[in-house]
Formats: C-alpha cells, sequence, structure tokens
C-alpha cells in the first residue's frame, strides 16, 4: 500500500511516497509558495507533486494538519464534517489551517477514489490533563469561546520520543522524555510515560518558545499596551507571527545560522537572539522536569535541534543538577541527516541522556495513516465484562502487618473475576491533606509494591492530586496516609488513578490482533450517554482472564453497571474498540 504524505507549511509543501514496508520511494519539497502574485499556489503545488510521482499507484493519502481542536485526538477520515472542523481552526493558526485545506481540496479532486486521511498536530497532546489544558481565565469565558491549551508539532514529538525509547531500550511508558522541536516553529513537550502531560504551545501556535518569526510567551499586559498605542487585531497578528522571535530580536531573520555568524562578528543584537532563545528552551526543560518528578533523556529535533550544535550546548549550560552531562565532541560531531536516526551527546557518566532525533513526521503519517484505513477486523465474537472497580488498596506484606498486626494474614471475603485475586474482609480508612475516606477494602494477595487506586472524584475529596498511572507504575506518585485498627503507615507513594485497561489470555490478544501495551480506544454507544474512552491500556498475561477494568466515574460517566457485559462483533466504527449495551467492536489498535 502506497502513501502519498502532503505535509504543508505556510510557504512550502514537503511529501513524501512510503511504501508499505516503510520504504521511501519518492520525496521532495515546494518552496516559496504564494509569496508574490503569478508564483505556485498549494493548489498547484500539489498538481506539480502527482506529477513528479506520476509512475507510482497511489492507495492512501495522508494530511498533516496543524490544528484539528479538541475533537480530533486520532487520524480520521477526511469527510464535509472533518473540514468543517479543520476551517473552524483557521483562526488559530491561520499561517497554517489555510494552506492545509487547499492542499487537500486540490489533492481531493485530483485522486477522489482514495481515502484521504487527516492527521492532526494537536491531537498527542488531546489527552492532556486539564491542569495542564485550562487557562486562569473566567471559566464561562473560556468554554463559550473553546479558549485552551492545544499544542502542536505533535506528530515530530510522538516520533521522538518513540526513537529515543527505542535508544534507551526501555518502554516508552515507562519513561519521562522532555522533547525539543527547534525550527522555525519551535515548541517543548513533556513525554510522561508515553503520553505528553505539558507542552509550551497553547490555543495557537504562538505561545512558549522562541521562534524563527513568532515570538513565543508574551505578558498579555503588553498586548493591551500596544493596543492603547493604536495596534489593531491585524498588526497585533503581523507583529507576533512574522515580526518576532529571532527575526524580531537580531534584525537580520530567522534563518539562526546567519544570526549565529553575525553574533560571533560581534552584533549585540544576534547575541541577545541567541541568548533569549536557549534560554526560554533551557527553563521550559527545568519546569518540565518538575511537573514530571524527574527526566530520564531531553530529546532535540527539528531543524535548529538537529543541526546547531552551539544552540544545543547552550540550552543544555547549567542542567547539571538534572544529571545533564554533555559531550562536548559528540555534541559537535552529531549527525542525523544521513542514514542514522539519532546521536547520543552525554556522557556515559550523565543520569539523564541527551539524544538528537532526525525528526521524520512523514513516515509518521503514513504508518498512521495506512493503519487506519487498513485496519484489520475480527471475525470472531465474544463477549467482553466490564469490571467496574471501587476505590481499593494493594498492600506488601509489611504495611499489612503495620496496619493489622504483626502476625495477622488477610482473610478472603470473595474471590474475584482475575484468577487468584480476592477481596478481603479487611478494610483501612484513607487519610488525605482536606477529608477521609473510610472503609476502603483491602484486595490480595498482597504485593512487592503498595498501591491504593482512587478515582477523580475521590481526589477532589482528599485534597491530593494523583496521577493516572498503570498498574504497578508507583514511583513518583502522590502520598497518602493508611489508618488500621493496629496503627497507621502514610506512604510517600502509592496514590493513583488507574488507567483504564482491558486484561487479555494470549489467545484472546492473538484472536484480536493486539500484544501487551497497545493501546485502543472505547465507545460507549447504545447505552444512557454515548462516549469514547481514549488511551486504554491493553494488559496481556497468562495468568488474566478478559476484562475491562474502569472506575467508578467512568462507569457513572457511561451510565454502566457492574453487570455490564460487551460483546465482540463486527461495527464499522473507525479506530475504537466499541463496547455497547449488548456488543463491541475492535476495529484498530492507537500507537
Amino acid at each position: 500500500m502506497n502513501t502519498l504524505v502532503i505535509n504543508c507549511g505556510s510557504s512550502s509543501i514537503k511529501y513524501a511516497l512510503i511504501d508499505g514496508s516503510d520504504k521511501l520511494l519518492l520525496s521532495g519539497k515546494h518552496e516559496r509558495l504564494g509569496e508574490s502574485q503569478g508564483e505556485q499556489t498549494h493548489e498547484s503545488a500539489v498538481g506539480q507533486i502527482l506529477q513528479e510521482i506520476s509512475g507510482y499507484p497511489v492507495d492512501v493519502v495522508g494530511h498533516r494538519v496543524v490544528h484539528g481542536g479538541s475533537k480530533h485526538a486520532a487520524p480520521c477520515l477526511i469527510d464535509e464534517q472533518v473540514l468543517a472542523d479543520i476551517e473552524r481552526h483557521v483562526p488559530d493558526a491561520p499561517m497554517h489551517n489555510p494552506y492545509s485545506l487547499a492542499a487537500i481540496h486540490a489533492a481531493q479532486t485530483a485522486l477522489p477514489g482514495v481515502p484521504h486521511v487527516a492527521l492532526f498536530d494537536t491531537a498527542f497532546h488531546a489527552r492532556m490533563p486539564r491542569r495542564s489544558t485550562t487557562y486562569a481565565i473566567d471559566y464561562e469565558v473560556a468554554l463559550k469561546h473553546g479558549i485552551r491549551r492545544y499544542g502542536f508539532h505533535g506528530i515530530s514529538h510522538e516520533y521522538a520520543a518513540g526513537i529515543a525509547a527505542q535508544f534507551l531500550q526501555r518502554p516508552l511508558n515507562e519513561l519521562r522524555i522532555v522533547t525539543l522541536h527547534l525550527g522555525n516553529g519551535a515548541s517543548a513537550c513533556a513525554v510522561e510515560f508515553g503520553r505528553s502531560a505539558e507542552t509550551s504551545m497553547g490555543h495557537t501556535p504562538l505561545e512558549g518558545l522562541v521562534m524563527g518569526t513568532r515570538s513565543g510567551d508574551v505578558d498579555a499586559g503588553v498586548l493591551l499596551t500596544l493596543l492603547r498605542q493604536g495596534y489593531d487585531v491585524a498588526s497585533l497578528d503581523d507583529l507576533l507571527n512574522r515580526k518576532s522571535g529571532l527575526a524580531g530580536l537580531s534584525g537580520l531573520g530567522n534563518d539562526l545560522r546567519e544570526i549565529e555568524i553575525a553574533a560571533a562578528d560581534g552584533n549585540e543584537r544576534c547575541r541577545l537572539a541567541i541568548n533569549v532563545f536557549a534560554h526560554r528552551a533551557r527553563k521550559y526543560i527545568g519546569a518540565y522536569a518538575a511537573a514530571m518528578g524527574g527526566v530520564d533523556a531531553i530529546v532535540f529535533t527539528g531543524g535548529i535541534g538537529e543541526n546547531s550544535a552551539s544552540m544545543r550546548g547552550r540550552i543544555l549550560q547549567r542542567l547539571e543538577f538534572l544529571g545533564v552531562v554533555l559531550d562536548e565532541d559528540r555534541n559537535r560531531d552529531a549527525s542525523v541527516q544521513k542514514d542514522n536516526d539519532y546521536a547520543l551527546i552525554t556522557t556515559p557518566r550523565s543520569r539523564v541522556e541527551a539524544i538528537v532525533v532526525k525528526t521524520n513526521e512523514e513516515l509518521m503519517i503514513a504508518r498512521q495513516a495506512r493503519r487506519l484505513v487498513s485496519a484489520s477486523r475480527p471475525s470472531a465474537s465474544m463477549d467482553i465484562p466490564i469490571a467496574v472497580s471501587g476505590r481499593h488498596c494493594h498492600l506488601t506484606r509489611e504495611t499489612f502487618a503495620a496496619l493489622f498486626g504483626a502476625d495477622a494474614t488477610p482473610t478472603i471475603a470473595k474471590p474475584l473475576s482475575q484468577p487468584g485475586q480476592f477481596a478481603c474482609e479487611e478494610r483501612v480508612n484513607l487519610i488525605g491533606p482536606h477529608d477521609r475516606i473510610e472503609r476502603v477494602r483491602v484486595l490480595g494477595p498482597l504485593r512487592s509494591v503498595n498501591q491504593v487506586e482512587i478515582s477523580r472524584t475521590d481526589e477532589f475529596r482528599l485534597g491530593i492530586d494523583a496521577p493516572v498511572r498503570d498498574s504497578g507504575n508507583v514511583q513518583g506518585s502522590a502520598p497518602i496516609t493508611l489508618e488500621g485498627p493496629a496503627g497507621s503507615v502514610t506512604l510517600a507513594e502509592g496514590l493513583i488513578c488507574a488507567r483504564r485497561h482491558i486484561h487479555m489470555h494470549p489467545d484472546d490478544a492473538e484472536r484480536f490482533g493486539l500484544s501487551d501495551k497497545d493501546e485502543v480506544a472505547v465507545a460507549i454507544v447504545g447505552g444512557g450517554r454515548d462516549l469514547v474512552f481514549g488511551d486504554v491500556l491493553i494488559r496481556v498475561k497468562d495468568s488474566y482472564a478478559l476484562e475491562m477494568h474502569i472506575d467508578t466515574d467512568e462507569a457513572n460517566a457511561a451510565e454502566l453497571n457492574r453487570q455490564q457485559v460487551g460483546e465482540l462483533s463486527d461495527v464499522d466504527v473507525d479506530q475504537y474498540v466499541v463496547v455497547t449495551t449488548g456488543a463491541a467492536s475492535l476495529v484498530s489498535k492507537l500507537e
């Protein structure tokens, strides 16, 4: 299956034709589109691209779209509604969405019988926690106008984090990574256990790092001052999007190579531009390390991140307190422009690895577009029990003894649906800074790590911010005090909101075409409330019985009861495992 990838910029289109085995067949770039009257436009460039690849069949077209809003958390087939959504966000991405629309229309006209897939830069950030997406303005005003933080460069951040995990030979969902996409557009992302937890760009691509011509972070009061001085919306737009950033600071334009040459010759404005750019990036690295409770790797990608050794060096200065020890020789010699996907630039004694990664948005787009169009459907049908899990505790032997007595052992109250698991007669009280929750059930058998699982509603009651985590991943999670009849124990970590997941025996996983740690989405339809649960983890083990686990808040949102059962059948819904009041369909996994 050949996938044509169309990656639009404000004045350029990059394209790549990639076959089903990820082999690059053709690629190219059309630049300076629409810069003056009579020059090539995005529409005419698409026509030229189709002529250049005319010797190859095209089975699917993948389009990179910068702004998809809050509705699009995954690739989707382009229809009239998707086009309308892209159009609606033109004011939020004026340098990108209009040109993507033009290219989509031209490609659809030229290739009407081929599926066209939109992949959104905002999608990777769509499941950021609300504390990361919410601006501290009047809540009703934000709600009325759809003002929230979306984030961008998601395709690049996701790809770079994945390559870094491969290099480190560790699962992505065990790592805390700061990715820096540095180019004419620039952004940072905190990738916590495989998901975007925070990113520097916000409602529009203007927020955050210093960019080629865009300002990045600016005090909103400065804009009010400029408005009072006679600026209007159009002139502010031009100032912030086209006359700021490296270009505005240096006075030489947005090419960092030219700015670095001028800075070496003594140009003070160019030196200032370089210092501000590096300082802003360094500041975000420190902030994201704090937000994630640590960092395992820092990744540089994008035109500047991949090519400017001096800028990488400046950014990593003064980060020794995080454990970053730059290797000057490795940094200077790092090259990812040929066959290398990555290059390490820190010393062997560095606790935090710094890695340069060659971004490949086109490959990422091709893979996801191809996966969506060719998603396999299981032929067999079967029941999927859905377990609604209330708050509960898993305890170590030491903690159990401290709470219930040195000679106490768990008393089985009833077996649970997962083989070997049981509910205990023993209960504990949870004590938080704000309130307490009485008689929380202990589950057995005893474990090697303490883990207390609560819902978001319980969080607010206790006054604790518990992270969403895979079961067993409690490092750096929230503290909690447990109270039992024989004493109390304060855990420094262990309190989590459990990530929704589906237990599968290997036979079930094989039948559904899934593997351990795959992610799917679950659409609840046909009941009292239709909704989609994204980011559902697949857990595969010989000892597991097939079952989906959600907490009480999630069950209430979907109006599910504790006996809800979904049957796997062939329901035609894009991208989701669809759980209805009677039927579910695995259509594709999300990767």
